[in-house]
């Protein structure tokens, strides 16, 4: 009786070390979203963005927190991912269909758009040029104030305009489909 006291007593508490050692993350601060390019609400998805939204929190944002003429991931955590569907084009190159990654360059007066082909990366520590697909220029406007960064996509006749917009500043990206 002592022998079998003592094994429930040891596997009690082996439990108990093992539930204690078991951790979970705590909420993302910059929660995950995604954003797709449809042509309407049941149609299948030509364009998906895998992206995490920071937030502004009083903070400035461009000029500062996400510094001009640098490498930004164009969102918080993981390099922002953007998918194709199908063959995309972008400025004058044509990307084929799949997975990439999506960075920027901010500026005051005008921002670099960039398609890599580097994946699973954290951030733009390790973003390599020499892996660019493609780039694109475009001009920021400013307009209503975003507390969390934010992408979305409007249909226009020759594809999709995606729109990333964060505190007061909003850029548009041509898509033809």
């Amino acid at each position: 009786m002592k022998k079998s006291t003592l094994l429930v007593l040891i596997m009690f508490l082996g439990s108990i070390a093992t539930m204690s050692a078991q951790k979970f993350d705590g909420i993302q601060k910059s929660p995950t979203d995604i954003s797709y390019a449809k042509a309407d609400r049941n149609a299948k998805p030509e364009i998906k963005v895998i992206y995490s939204r920071p937030h502004k929190k009083g903070r400035t944002i461009f000029g500062e927190l996400v510094p001009y003429g640098k490498v930004w991931r164009t969102g918080a955590d993981e390099a922002t991912e953007i998918k194709f569907f199908k063959d995309a084009k972008i400025g004058d190159k044509t990307v084929k269909a799949g997975t990439y990654s999506l960075f920027t360059i901010p500026g005051e007066k005008e921002w670099t758009i960039i398609i890599n082909s580097d994946l699973d990366i954290w951030g733009a520590y390790s973003y390599n040029e020499s892996n660019d697909v493609a780039r694109i220029k475009v001009t920021p406007s400013t307009g209503k104030e975003l507390e969390a960064f934010s992408i979305a996509f409007k249909k226009v006749d020759t594809g999709y305009h995606m729109v990333m917009g964060w505190d007061t500043t909003k850029v548009e990206i041509p898509f033809a489909i």
